[in-house]
This record gives structure tokens, sequence and C-alpha cells, in this order.
């Protein structure tokens, strides 16, 4: 019984150590926009309901008038995922092209590329550019790109999503017929900080403003975040900062 206890205890030990070198470890992503006036370095930090899941990064006017994306996890910008998708529902173990409008319905909106089923969620056809995406990463990450604008006031926003990810109130029964909620269950969070790139404060941190549909089905912003929860702590701080 002590040779059992001892392994157990060895197990867990090693376990949480594993766990704490995830959290403690960064990665460093860099995308390339077209045209870069400005700098932005973004820190993002893994909160204790981060499980791999897609996000979009980009830039808009004050307006809300979508100016250009910085990132888009890989996934999800090519609309070919590591498991492909048989038929509605059922899945294959290879990747395959699935079409997942509930992820980052808010971005895919905002970019306004329709594929040819009538989603706005990219295809193979409307792919995000590889300058903008990478592979998702583990925990937390710094990504290095940069933006097109200067001197004008615009807003940063970041949607996030976590795929599967339930809760008592974004249960798998609320919409039974629904495959697309099915795929998400919680919505998609959403972001956002204004920039005023004439101030000396060079450090922004970009706080939730809303949610997007549950099902992808329009690009409108829901600011009732009362039934999010675990949604709130896929990531624990993000913090964007012009160079």
């Amino acid at each position: 019984m002590k040779t059992k206890a001892l392994i157990f205890i060895v197990i867990f030990f090693a376990a949480c150590a594993s766990q704490k070198n995830i959290s403690d470890s960064w990665e460093t992503i860099i995308t390339k926009p077209e045209t870069i006036n400005t700098y932005l370095e973004f820190e993002v930090t893994a909160g204790k309901s981060h499980n791999f899941p897609s996000f979009a990064i980009w830039i808009e006017d004050l307006e809300g008038n979508f100016i250009e994306t910085l990132y888009v996890s890989q996934y999800f910008a090519k609309g070919v995922f590591g498991h492909g998708e048989s038929e509605p529902g059922k899945w294959k173990n290879e990747a395959g092209e699935v079409r997942r409008p509930a992820a980052l319905p808010y971005w895919s909106f905002k970019r306004n590329i329709k594929a040819e089923d009538g989603l706005y969620a990219p295809s193979p056809e409307t792919e995000v550019p590889d300058a903008l995406t990478s592979a998702t990463p583990k925990a937390n990450f710094v990504l290095e790109t940069g933006t097109k604008l200067s001197e004008k006031k615009y807003r940063v926003l970041f949607e996030v999503n976590q795929p599967w990810d339930s809760n008592d109130f974004w249960t798998n029964n609320k919409f039974p017929d629904d495959n697309n909620y099915k795929s998400s269950l919680q919505p998609a969070l959403i972001y956002a900080v204004t920039i005023f790139p004439d101030s000396e404060n060079r450090e922004y941190f970009l706080n939730s403003i809303g949610h997007g549909h549950y099902s992808g089905e329009n690009g409108k912003l829901y600011t009732d975040l009362t039934t999010l929860t675990t949604a709130k702590d896929i990531f624990s701080k993000i913090k964007v900062t012009l160079k």
C-alpha cells in the first residue's frame, strides 16, 4: 500500500509540475499585415479554463467599421480542422473541411466575406492569408504584429471561443436541433479597447464587451454576459503595447 501511495504522490506532483511549466511558458507568434505603420505587441495570458480555443484579433475605427485583421487561429482561418466532418454532427479522425459559424461570428461578419455556402466563416476558398495565422498556442503567448494606422484613434478587438464549452445555462440540450450551437455551447466572448496613438500611454488592456450569436446566425454584439462562466476564464489578461 505504501508503494502505491508513493507512486500516486509522484504522479500527482509530476502532473502539477507539467501544468505549471505550461502555465509559465510563453510562445511568440509573428503576423505580417501588408502595411505596418505602428508595431503592436500583444501579451495574452491563459486563464484556468483555457483549452485550445479559436480566436481572432482585428482593428476597427471608432464607428465600428472593420479595417484589418491582425490574427486568426489557423484551423478557423482556413476552414479545415484536425478532425473533419463526414456529415453534420459526425466526425472522422482526419483533417477536413469543417464549417463552424458559431466559433467566431462577430469577426466573421465584420470581415464580410461570404463563402459559397452562404456562411461568413472562412472556407478553403475564402481563407485568411498565411501571413495572418498560426497554430493555436498551447497557453500564454506574445503576438508581434502591426497596423497600417498611425495617428488616427482606433479600436482593437479580440474574439475567443472554446468548442463544447457548456455550463448550466448553455447546455447541450438548449437547442437540440442546432448542430452549429452544439459545436460551441457558450458563445464567443469579445474584448475591446480604444487606442489613442497621440497619448503618452503605450500599454492598453482589453476588457470584455459582449458575446456573439450562439450559433453564428448574425454578427450582432450581445452585451449581457451574465450567462457566461468558464468562457470568461479562457484568458485572464490581454494587453497590447504600441511599439
